[in-house]
């Protein structure tokens, strides 16, 4: 196995350095549209953490456009990223290499912080918080998305047909 296989907690954990909590809500929204993950994600399979992921995802973009937001790189800020991206990266990765995959999704959200909050910074002297942030947001979402569609199987496929890195 090789490390193109732990790509897309890799992928993720680039999700989370911008918006902690898309990662677990398209985890969420993947598992409540019948979608599994190749690791184990037990949380997400209860209905409280599953809905209640997908209304942190979406509370976080509201949240992010209010003046009195702080910056993602603030203690709690990462805290939130570590978490979501560990989990998120566990998940997305080869079934036995899950502890690869949440280091390798946490270890890519962390620096990125940094990096997506200069971006940022940048954008709101150009064009504003809100307009910034909607753009950031679409960006990530759809990243997000993606990134969990592909790393992702239908219910109705079982584990042991996937195909083997």
């Amino acid at each position: 196995m090789n490390n193109r296989s732990l790509l897309s907690s890799i992928l993720i954990g680039a999700v989370a350095s911008a918006r902690s909590m898309t990662p677990m809500a398209t985890l969420a929204m993947a598992r409540a549209s019948g979608r599994h993950t190749s690791g184990q994600l037990v949380l997400l399979d209860r209905p409280l953490f599953k809905y209640g992921a997908m209304a942190m995802g979406l509370g976080e973009l509201y949240g992010d456009k209010m003046k009195t937001a702080p910056d993602r790189t603030v203690f709690l800020g990462l805290l939130a990223r570590v978490m979501s991206a560990g989990i998120a990266g566990a998940a997305l990765a080869p079934r036995g290499r899950e502890k690869a995959g949440a280091a390798v999704a946490v270890a890519t959200a962390v620096p990125l912080a940094y990096l997506t909050l200069a971006g940022r910074k940048e954008a709101m002297a150009k064009m504003g918080q809100t307009r910034s942030g909607l753009i950031e947001d679409a960006l990530v979402v759809a990243a997000g998305s993606a990134i969990v569609a592909l790393a992702t199987r239908p219910d109705r496929v079982s584990r042991e047909s996937w195909p083997r890195p």
